[in-house]
């Protein structure tokens, strides 16, 4: 299972830049109105060679009219229940406030180790005034600045090294991994019954009722695998909004430890904002993928005109990536749901397909010739030879050349296409590797 690491604290103390600075992107502009893309408080952190996902809570909870403090507690509290370590963010500038003494409140009942991060020490003055956060009583406050990148190291090698030890997985390494994941009520639980025949997932129509990530090991009509349930909520008494946010958690855990996931989209309501997120973060993962157009009981017009429209517009809203199996089931009436199982299977092969380096470059080279890739100021770029990267979790293409730095996207993207016309790469990400030879 991958690690989690929750950034938590009170609005303003720089939550997102810090986020940013340890994920190494740029997805700071980070907006308070609701409905802004949930998807950009996710991000993978790469230090040491130990890998986690950093998850900022702030922007998670869609703005309601309570009280701030309120919906602080109820965002520290997620932190608390999901993560394992946590980073409390305090800001050096403002000092101690109310509302960092209630959040450390809470943080100090629980067990997991919290690290207090006191931003904003631009310079090294400031880390003398951070001494006041001893005062919080949770341990030494590390002092950072979030903006220009100074001591984040020493607070990633201090991460790491609280990081729970991940398990060596078992000798059944072998056996495919498969995920359901989707939105809250878009009948994965039933799924899953279905799946193993036996009613151990509590199925009802309050969305978000299952609870944590469970792992069934599956062998019925000659097939053998785990199946990788996700969650919905812990709490019946959460409002709305925290659905979502526990439901993409869940679903990053799940999605981290799968090889294949089926997404699961609920017919009655079509492509939501929420299947496109969870959609990211399979891609981000370079995991396989399978959509299942789940409820198709309950559609009326069945005709294949119907199926046609479907599915063109479930490939043009995951567009770029086209290639997946699209299947209609029906948990509920078992139709087609052994069809999702060797689809996933199938996917999960192509993840693991070799292809002959002869055979690579005897079907290829002729496409290139007459498609080359663009000049570059006069200079032609030739495609000498190809071959197929040692196994990975993806399938993997290097292709050398002479000037790699001037093949641009839409021409990988063009190789990518050959790739699959010519092999069956269906569900799986391929990556493409430009290199000197």
């Amino acid at each position: 299972m991958g690690n989690v690491v929750a950034i938590a604290g009170r609005p303003n103390v720089g939550k997102s830049t810090l986020f940013n600075r340890l994920t190494q992107t740029r997805q700071a502009i980070v907006n308070e109105e609701a409905g802004t893309t949930r998807d950009r408080h996710y991000g993978k952190v790469e230090w040491c060679g130990r890998e986690f996902s950093l998850i900022d809570t702030g922007g998670w909870v869609v703005r309601s009219e309570d009280v701030f403090e309120e919906e602080i507690n109820r965002q520290v509290q997620i932190a608390i229940e999901e993560a394992d370590v946590i980073l409390f963010v305090v800001d050096v500038l403002t000092g101690l406030t109310d509302l960092d003494d209630s959040v450390a409140n809470i943080l100090r009942r629980t067990s997991k180790p919290v690290l207090v991060v006191a931003n904003k020490a631009d310079t090294y003055e400031w880390h003398a005034s951070s001494a006041e956060f001893y005062g919080l009583g949770l341990g030494d406050p590390y002092c950072v600045s979030a903006v220009n990148g100074s001591y984040t190291g020493d607070l990633l090698d201090k991460v790491v090294s609280l990081l729970p030890k991940t398990k060596t997985e078992d000798a059944d390494d072998e056996l495919p991994r498969i995920a359901v994941v989707g939105r809250p009520n878009a009948g994965k639980s039933s799924l899953l019954n279905a799946f193993t025949g036996e009613e151990r997932h509590i199925v009802t129509d309050i969305a978000g009722t299952t609870r944590d990530a469970i792992h069934t090991k599956y062998n019925k009509f000659g097939m053998n695998f785990y199946l990788i349930d996700t969650a919905g909520i812990r709490k019946k008494n959460k409002v709305n909004e925290d659905l979502e946010y526990y439901s993409v958690i869940r679903s990053i855990r799940a999605i981290e430890s799968a090889d294949v996931c089926l997404l699961m989209v609920d017919a009655t309501r079509g492509i939501e904002a929420q299947d496109l997120n969870i959609l990211s973060i399979i891609q981000k993962n370079r995991k396989g993928l399978v959509v299942c157009v789940n409820k198709w009981d309950l559609v009326e017009d069945k005709s294949q005109q119907s199926v046609n429209s479907y599915t063109r517009a479930i490939r043009e809203r995951f567009a770029p990536f086209t290639d997946f199996p699209i299947l209609f089931i029906s948990a509920l009436t078992k139709q087609r749901i052994l069809k999702a199982l060797e689809c996933a299977k199938d996917v999960f092969h192509n993840r693991r397909k070799r292809i002959p380096t002869a055979q690579l470059n005897e079907i290829m080279l002729p496409l290139i010739t007459q498609t080359p890739p663009p000049a570059w100021k006069g200079k032609y770029i030739k495609i000498k030879y190809i071959t197929q990267l040692p196994a990975g979790s993806v399938p993997s293409f290097a292709f050398f050349c002479n000037l790699p730095q001037w093949i641009k996207e839409p021409y990988k993207r063009f190789l990518e296409n050959k790739i699959r016309e010519n092999w069956d790469f269906c569900g799986t990400p391929i990556n493409i590797f430009i290199r000197e030879k």
